[in-house]
């Protein structure tokens, strides 16, 4: 065998080999030899480590909670859960606390989005982060240039994330409301504003002037499906508003119509047997009869096709806040009234506790899979890709 071909096999069985190994000792290996730095930092190899682990299920739960401090104040902090115990929850690595955020009040609506190719982004409408958390690199996305006219004001009404596989870049998209001051003449002056990030141009632009209906605040939306964000949006009635990261086009998706049916309810977007999943509950600010308190998902079949809703469970919950995610399609992670990180088990119909908790409506999880996707440097002046 040619000495070309051997050192063609050798390279190959050391992919297969690494594409295998978990993002920290990858790490490791990047600073042994140039050749290792070059190939596990190469946009191909992390492609297919990252598709391998997708494929072999290879998931975390991340967890964002926000902690109270001191009067007013608070911290946000990221954990990592490999898996459920019998005693609750595994941590897989020390937690980490977030940067840049503002630890106000408003620290409980910090949204976490994602992931998106490996990467997540961390929001409070007004900052940014983008964060690989498995490499533990982050970094501030640019504030926004665009304001708005004399007379006017702007307020950011949801922010989506997401990664357009035929650009191999990354998005942020932010919608805004822009309308006349004061605030009471809001109605009779609304028009809305978006405003697209790309990370590969580490620049800002606006989208030209587009009619889009004003946005639902729900806790467990602004969720990246099929490279598109998606939010809860007020129109005639509520609708699925979904934001094309590629196209950069706007549509609508109706919801169930047996949601209409059910009175004083909430709404959740969820991924559940890789379909778009939408949960119906009853808002935990209300009065409830015991015995009409449930949980409704309903997946859609054909993505984009509103025809396509069926019904998937129906589940009696007497202590939930707010949705947040399923995991491995049986665990469904919800946000109790207390603050605490519990989970509903499909198979044996069971809820318990994870034995987490932070201060109530501030509690955010997505299921992550590790990977060693790198966050673009900025311009010089700009802000640069740190670690925690």
């Amino acid at each position: 065998m040619a000495c070309g071909n051997l050192m063609k096999l050798s390279e190959d069985v050391g992919i297969y080999i690494f594409i295998r190994l978990p993002v920290k000792s990858l790490m490791r290996f990047k600073s042994i030899s140039k050749a290792l730095y070059v190939l596990i930092g190469s946009t191909t190899f992390a492609n297919l480590h990252l598709n391998h682990a997708t494929i072999t299920k290879d998931e975390l739960i991340l967890f964002k909670r926000s902690t109270k401090e001191q009067s007013e104040e608070f911290k946000n902090v990221l954990s990592f859960i490999s898996h459920t115990g019998e005693d609750g929850y595994i941590p897989l690595q020390p937690d980490l606390n977030v940067p840049h955020l503002t630890n106000d009040y408003g620290s409980l609506f910090h949204h976490l989005i994602g992931p998106c190719h490996g990467l997540i982004a961390l929001t409070d409408s007004v900052v940014t982060v983008l964060i690989n958390p498995a490499t533990r690199h982050y970094r501030q996305v640019p504030p926004c240039p665009f304001g708005c006219p004399k007379g006017y004001h702007r307020t950011v009404e949801g922010v989506g994330f997401g990664f357009v596989s035929i650009l191999n870049d990354y998005k942020v998209v932010r919608l805004s409301d822009v309308f006349w001051d004061p605030p009471y003449r809001y109605a009779e002056g609304r028009d809305s504003k978006v405003d697209v990030y790309e990370l590969s141009s580490d620049s800002w632009r606006e989208l030209e002037p587009v009619e889009v209906p004003p946005i639902y605040y729900l806790s467990c939306s602004e969720m990246i499906y099929k490279e598109g964000v998606h939010w809860f949006a007020s129109k005639e009635k509520v609708v699925i508003l979904c934001f094309d990261i590629g196209t950069e086009i706007f549509r609508n998706m109706d919801i169930p119509d047996a949601f209409y049916s059910i009175r004083q309810s909430r709404y959740g977007l969820l991924v559940l047997n890789e379909c778009l999943a939408s949960i119906c509950y009853n808002d935990p600010g209300c009065a409830i009869d015991p015995t009409q308190d449930f949980l409704h998902i309903w997946i859609m079949k054909e993505y984009g096709i509103s025809e396509s809703w069926i019904k998937k469970y129906t589940i009696r919950s007497l202590n939930v806040e707010s949705p947040l995610s399923f995991w491995k399609d049986q665990f469904l992670l919800v946000e109790s009234k207390t603050g605490q990180l519990i989970y509903y088990d499909v198979n044996s119909d069971e809820w318990k506790e994870l034995g987490l908790q932070g201060y109530r409506t501030s509690l955010r999880v997505i299921v992550y899979t590790e990977s060693i996707s790198s966050i673009h440097s900025g311009r010089e002046h700009a802000t640069q890709v740190q670690r925690f």
